[in-house]
């Protein structure tokens, strides 16, 4: 059929009014700012107040007329926590066994910022499953002290390394439609007496130490919720002090999302009105009688208001940033579902722990252990200890989870022996129990190969019966790295008669290992491993995956090599704590004052080895381009992480022997080179100046090292940065 002029002109006039029209809609729908001023306009300060504070354990007030929802946040920096009842026990609804990850410090052994990316989507979609709008995670607090009870739930002692896992981490949670939050703003490095105790420390230290990860955060990773601290910093409570929210985080990282307490976090009214706090959660807990009207953003504030004491205005402020992160976490409309327990999210558990597990020790090639060995024992209760339902509120009711004992029995299958012996007792100030060392030895001395599995625990039923050296828990510091329940005396025992022995190791960071790391021929650090824990552990055991892991921390030999106690004899019991180590945290510290550690910063052994060559340095403009290859000369593939550090030459002033400036991990194959291409701009050789309140950097030399760990360097070079 014949297309005449006049309808091609008709066709188009149409298409053209329709193209207008929907541009027009498109142009005329409300911003989400304007929707959220239109709702403030028409909220009573009653309202606004019941918004500004929580009604129940996981939920603030909301308002029905208007159809604003609550804001429904959850525990879970490595799973969704499980509901809860009025008492805090655990609601047995069915619906809520999900995936249980690694802990963080799993996770920043991978040194795997993709890896970061999918274990945050992970909680994400599961958190959007169970219709919850923010997630209390990632925590990145610095682990300054190596008897920190929630290290574990922290990544690292290095800034720059949190800095980079925690973008990836906020983007993979807020990809899947609902909030992340990162904890605890700011220095939360203690859990003893947490909520008293004032920290100390320099502006030097603060922004080069224990700012940074938070800072990447909010500014890179657009972050959609912060929580504040316990601790006090410079006298004053950090949920609501002045200098970290209203200076820092509000003005100069121009802050626009939510800062929402730590339970029971705040303490004052007028503090908590003008210093940014803009939610109150938890402030039941200190309460003899729960009334949530009388929490310090309660009722009060209502008054104030209305006699005209406080501006209207700020409370306006607070309500804003909850509507806002209510329509950024699609409380409105919960468009997305999410998913729970997954195939996908569980692959992803496992991969994060093959991946974190960090060999620290291999001697004589003891591993991978040989799958023709006819007899296996195993030792340590740890072995068959789930951890999940443990640590305080990191936890998670998985869906299973696989332990060291099950992983290698599922591993060996039937052709092989499996023997099993305690070793001990987990009792509260429990000796050595002689009975069950002479057991376990002897059992060890006709054994083809003994794996022991051992080192810290969670307080998995809060039962309180557990000595506070035992375990990794929220509330409570360990009193010392010793091992409980007299591990040392029966792994000290088991390798005096089996040579072929492999340790494996749970915990949230160092123990004391002087006592039998030299006749310790391997050593695996297992960290808490997730629901698939036990499977990831055999796999490397028996080499059916090559381990990858780095250190996020530096294990020192005895406790008294840590700087916190170098510096302050520092118990971590202190009310006043001042942070006289300044900058000098972790590797910084052992590397500049010369500490020989047991185990260095980034270090972690494969069972094959990389050769590193042809470093190339060349500067355009204020940009440093770092080239060199890394050959896989094994005959196993592997995965290393090459990692940058940047050393001044000639210092103005006192600064780390050397810093973590830039990092890759690379896949090869037996006999593959890569080149590795890392770029450094000025933030690498700057530092915080306290005269001028900024970061500046001096011009002048610098050496660039290209190491496997802080200690093992491969490759260096001198440049001049001006």
């Amino acid at each position: 059929m014949k297309i005449l002029p006049y309808q091609i002109l008709v066709q188009s006039f149409l298409l053209f009014s329709l193209l207008f029209n929907s541009v027009k809609a498109h142009a005329q729908k409300p911003s989400q700012e304007v929707l959220i001023n239109n709702l403030i306009k028409q909220l009573t300060i009653e309202e606004k107040v019941a918004l500004i504070h929580g009604i129940a354990h996981f939920s603030n007030g909301n308002v029905p007329r208007l159809g604003i929802p609550s804001l429904i946040p959850s525990d879970g920096p490595h799973g969704i926590r499980m509901d809860l009842k009025d008492d805090w026990s655990a609601l047995d609804k069915g619906n809520d066994s999900g995936t249980y990850l690694p802990v963080l410090n799993t996770l920043a052994a991978t040194w795997n910022k993709q890896l970061a990316y999918s274990f945050g989507k992970v909680l994400g979609s599961e958190g959007r499953y169970r219709k919850k709008h923010l997630l209390a995670g990632p925590g990145i607090n610095i682990i300054r002290n190596p008897l920190n009870g929630r290290n574990f739930e922290y990544m690292s002692e290095d800034p720059f390394l949190i800095s980079k896992m925690v973008v990836k981490y906020v983007n993979g949670v807020q990809s899947e439609g609902i909030s992340a939050c990162v904890k605890h703003f700011i220095a939360n490095n203690q859990e003893t007496n947490r909520g008293i105790v004032n920290v100390e420390m320099s502006d030097r230290a603060l922004h080069e130490i224990y700012l940074p990860g938070f800072k990447a955060a909010v500014i890179d990773g657009k972050v959609n919720a912060v929580m504040g601290s316990y601790s006090k910093f410079r006298g004053q409570y950090c949920t609501h002090n002045e200098y970290l929210v209203n200076k820092l985080l509000k003005g100069d990282w121009k802050f626009d999302g939510l800062l929402i307490s730590d339970w029971g976090s705040v303490h004052d009214t007028h503090e908590a009105i003008y210093n940014g706090t803009d939610l109150e959660m938890g402030t039941e807990l200190e309460m003899k009688e729960v009334n949530y009207n009388n929490f310090f953003l309660g009722d009060t504030v209502v008054t104030l208001v209305k006699s005209g004491q406080v501006p209207e205005s700020l409370i306006d402020e607070k309500v804003r940033r909850i509507l806002r992160l209510l329509y950024r976490s699609n409380a409105f409309t919960n468009e997305t579902k999410g998913g729970f327990a997954t195939d996908q999210h569980i692959s992803v558990a496992l991969k994060v722990a093959e991946e974190g597990i960090v060999l620290l020790k291999n001697d004589q090639r003891v591993l991978p252990l040989k799958k023709t060995i006819k007899n296996v024992l195993i030792v340590g209760v740890t072995a068959k200890n789930k951890m999940a339902i443990g640590g305080g509120s990191s936890q998670v009711r998985p869906k299973y989870e696989i332990t060291a004992f099950d992983g290698i029995r599922n591993f060996l299958g039937k052709d092989v022996v499996i023997d099993y012996a305690p070793g001990y007792l987990m009792e509260k100030n429990a000796a050595p129990n002689k009975a069950l060392i002479d057991e376990a030895t002897a059992k060890a001395a006709k054994a083809d190969a003994v794996i022991y599995v051992g080192g810290w625990a969670h307080d998995y039923d809060n039962s309180g019966i557990w000595d506070n050296r035992a375990f990794d828990t929220e509330a409570s510091d360990k009193t010392d790295l010793t091992m409980p329940f007299g591990q040392d005396e029966l792994l000290k025992s088991l390798l005096g008669v089996n040579k072929n022995t492999a340790v494996v190791l749970y915990g949230g960071g160092p123990i004391d290992m002087t006592s039998w790391i030299t006749k310790a021929p391997a050593v695996l650090q297992a960290w808490y491993p997730g629901m698939e824990g036990g499977t990831a552990i055999a796999n490397i055991l028996f080499g059916k995956v090559n381990p990858s892991g780095k250190l996020p921390m530096t294990f020192p030999k005895k406790l008294e090599d840590a700087p916190t106690f170098k510096f302050d004899n520092d118990t971590s019991e202190y009310l006043n704590l001042q942070y006289k180590e300044g900058i000098f945290v972790g590797y910084r510290y052992y590397d500049t004052y010369k500490v020989e550690p047991q185990f260095p910063f980034g270090h972690g052994l494969s069972y094959t080895n990389f050769l590193y060559s042809g470093l190339t340095i060349k500067k355009i403009k204020d940009k440093l381009y770092v080239s060199f290859t890394v050959k896989n000369s094994g005959k196993v593939a592997g995965s290393e992480t090459p990692q940058l550090y940047v050393k001044d030459m000639h210092p103005s002033l006192a600064k780390a022997e050397k810093e973590l400036k830039a990092f890759d991990k690379i896949a090869l194959k037996p006999g593959e080179s890569k080149q590795v291409n890392l770029v450094l701009d000025s933030a690498a050789f700057s530092y915080y100046d306290e005269a001028t309140k900024g970061f500046r950097f001096d011009a002048g030399e610098y050496k660039i090292i290209i190491g496997s760990s802080s200690r093992d360097i491969r490759l260096q070079g001198l440049v001049n940065y001006n």
